[in-house]
Order: C-alpha cells, then structure tokens, then sequence
C-alpha cells in the first residue's frame, strides 16, 4: 500500500489549516469577489460499467474536474457536483456528493480528477452531511489523494462513497 500523500483532511498538517482557511475564507467572501460557484446535477448508474461526468470552470473553461465510478446496486442515484474558483482564479474547489446523504450503491472504483491545477486538499466521505447527520470521512487506508486525483485504493475500499471534496491549485503550466 502507499504512504499516505499528507494531502488529506487530518493528522494536523499546514495543509490541512490552509483548506480549512480556504474553504472558510470562500464561504464568507463578498458575493461580487468571486464568481458563484456551479452547480450540475447528474445521475450515477449501476450495472458495473465505468462512467463519467465532467464541468469546466474558470475564465476559458480553465479548470476541469472529472468524476469516473462503477458501481453495483439500485437504481439510479441523483447526486451534484459544484465548482467554483477564488477571486484571482488561481484556486478552485469541486465537490462531488449526493444531496441526500447516504448512497445506497455499492461502488466498484472511484476517480476525481483535476486538470489545470493540482490538489491541496482532497476528502472522500462514505456519508455525506444531510439533515442533523454530518459526513463521515473513509479511513485513510480506503482511498489515496495524488497531486491531480482522489481515488479509491483497490482491495482496501469498503465499497461506500457519498461524496468528494477537492480544493486545486493553478498547476505551475497555468500561470
């Protein structure tokens, strides 16, 4: 198994301070500094096939996250995923979720991609916060976080995924 990157939510790192001052920062911004984040809804289908689903954000569609899953199980699953840059449009965030909280799939695999930039932060969760419930984060040996990707790591992943969160930096290319 690999070491863990240090580019995760936890264990006390500077990193982890600047996501959260970040994010923090993001959520209490003026609403004229920063373009409003945006939001697609799309379905995530069973049935073991690999699918995808992508957005672009930033001037010139600079910044793409995509999201690649199979999963097994159900039906379809609504769920969103939410972009948004920073007022000099060096950073951006994408989130990738299901609004109603817990999925009732089973997921084979999982990949959220950036291109344009690389992560800073990135978190999976196998329940995302809906009503009085809050997420609940996978074990750090379920998934690993690269300087462009979150993903699951095959043999340890336990199957559940309800959300990602993934806060990027301009790759030096894009400067």
């Amino acid at each position: 198994m690999a070491a863990p990157s240090g580019r995760r939510n936890g264990g006390g790192g500077g990193a982890s301070l600047w996501a959260a001052l970040l994010l923090a920062a993001w959520a209490l911004r003026p609403a004229e500094a920063v373009s409003e984040p945006t939001t697609v809804a799309f379905d995530v289908q069973p049935g073991g096939a690999v699918h995808s689903f992508s957005q672009n954000v930033g001037p010139g569609d600079k910044y793409t996250c995509v999201f690649t899953y199979a999963s097994q199980g159900g039906t379809n699953e609504r769920w969103q995923m939410s972009l948004g840059t920073s007022e000099d449009q060096q950073h951006f965030t994408c989130t990738i979720w299901r609004p109603h909280g817990k999925s009732y799939l089973y997921f084979t695999q999982f990949r959220a991609e950036v291109w344009g930039a690389e992560i800073e932060y990135g978190m999976a969760y196998s329940k995302a916060a809906f009503e009085r419930e809050s997420d609940v984060p996978l074990k750090n040996e379920e998934f690993e976080v690269t300087r462009t990707a979150v993903s699951h790591r095959p043999g340890a992943f336990k199957a559940e995924l309800s959300k990602l969160v993934i806060v990027a930096k301009a790759s030096h290319s894009e400067l």
